[in-house]
């Protein structure tokens, strides 16, 4: 095993695999798994040297993969921790990336606003010099981990400078961000995405990520590369999950009046079959990413465009699949399937939302600027 495998394993069995379905039937953030999981050193595997082991980008990926096999919420919170760790670990403070390295911290970003939706890269909140420090105002509509996370990766329009984005590491404890409500959402219900409101927020000057107007450039560069493929990672791990579980499903079941096992019916067998090449072509398209990112190829960032979008499409196939071959059964909280299918749609509405990526990929591909 790799050096974070064995104690994946540990946390997976003992905290998020028992903890999965109370997370989603009452829509518990999975406190205790996160935890455990920051103990494994899981936390902490992408912030670089001396403060953590330096982990790849597709080691996060096989971590959220497994995490999503078990528990989508857990999954989440762990990709979008990821995704801020990106910015955090090269633009952020000292002590806090060494909190994040010792695995005691989580954070997660803080992008899509009221005013703007899914527009991420559009900030209406407000940055302001007062009296040395720096006040925020902002709206954020939807953030992850919102009210659980130590700190978040903010967006607010610049102070100054040209561009439309600057990024702030903004505490939670900070006075001024509002108390997020109880989260009771269709899918993913463990992982707090709720609203998150900023007013009169003071910080300091050096918790800028970046320079003044930067903000964007840094959250295409490092930031999305890193959630649009570990959502792709998410979906591909959902996938698998489901696809094993209504293979069990179908061979354990059985229609006496034929003496048959459902996985005896062809019409069972093919629908089964596609949601096996489904999954597998989306796991070749991740794996084909990692690889074009990792070997710097000229097509590595059309093809982290195109991942999630085609992941997230792909999972949402696959789980309506999987309810029409579990039938009544897949209505049953127990099975898991229902949950599967719920969580799965997600990603289509996670900013960049499937057709914004979409977009993204026809300008790419017609030599057109993205925004």
């Amino acid at each position: 095993m790799s050096r974070y495998e064995e104690k994946l394993e540990w946390a997976i069995a003992d905290f998020v695999a028992p903890a999965a379905q109370d997370v989603d039937a009452g829509a518990n953030f999975p406190r205790k798994a996160i935890t455990a999981l920051g103990e494994a050193g899981i936390l902490g595997l992408t912030v670089s040297p001396p403060y953590g082991t330096g982990g790849t980008l597709r080691e996060a990926a096989d971590v959220v993969q497994r995490l999503a096999a078990v528990c989508s919420s857990t999954a989440m919170v762990t990709l979008m921790h990821y995704a801020a760790v990106a910015a955090i670990d090269k633009h952020g403070p000292v002590d806090v990336r060494a909190a994040i390295g010792a695995g005691t911290h989580l954070t997660t970003l803080a992008f899509s606003e009221v005013g703007s939706r899914s527009h991420f890269w559009a900030p209406m909140g407000t940055a302001r010099p007062q009296y040395g420090d720096i006040r925020l105002d902002g709206r954020k509509s939807w953030v992850t981990s919102a009210g659980e996370a130590d700190s978040y990766v903010w967006s607010s329009r610049p102070l100054a400078a040209d561009g439309p984005m600057t990024l702030w590491l903004v505490d939670a404890d900070a006075e001024g961000l509002s108390e997020p409500g109880a989260f009771d959402g269709l899918g993913l219900r463990g992982n707090a995405s709720k609203p998150l409101d900023a007013s009169n927020v003071v910080i300091a000057p050096d918790r800028a990520l970046g320079a003044d107007g930067a903000g964007l450039d840094i959250a295409l560069a490092e930031v999305l590369p890193w959630f649009l493929v570990l959502s792709a990672a998410f979906s591909v791990g959902l996938m698998e999950a489901v696809t094993t579980e209504t293979g069990a499903h179908l061979t354990a079941t059985r229609l006496e009046h034929l003496d048959q096992r459902l996985v005896d019916q062809p019409l069972a067998r093919v629908d089964h079959a596609r949601m096996r090449i489904t999954t597998d072509q989306a796991s070749a398209l991740l794996d084909c990413t990692l690889t074009a990112l990792e070997e710097g190829r000229e097509e590595a960032m059309l093809k982290v465009l195109e991942v999630k979008a085609s992941a997230g499409e792909a999972a949402i196939v696959v789980t309506e699949l999987a309810m029409k071959l579990c039938g009544g059964a897949a209505f049953r909280r127990e099975l898991g399937i229902e949950r599967r299918f719920r969580d799965a749609r997600a990603a289509r509405v996670m900013a960049p939302t499937t057709d914004a990526l979409l977009d993204f990929v026809g300008r790419a591909i017609n030599g057109m600027p993205l925004l």
